[in-house]
């Protein structure tokens, strides 16, 4: 039996992407050593900590 997580990860979203997009993905996990799914993990935290900033400085 596998081993409880602390945070599952139940839910899946797929997209399409171009050619020459899934050539870019590719070479960041080879280049990166990481999965497909971590490295969507991490441009979606750039990219609220970005629009946050925009929006701080927006703000101000």
């Amino acid at each position: 039996m596998g081993r409880m997580r602390e945070n599952p990860r139940y839910n899946v979203i797929s997209m399409r992407v171009s050619d020459e997009e899934r050539e870019q993905l590719e070479s960041l996990v080879r280049r990166t050593h990481k999965s497909v799914s971590d490295i969507m993990r991490e441009a979606m935290v750039a990219l609220t900590l970005q629009l946050d900033h925009h929006d701080l400085r927006k703000a101000a």
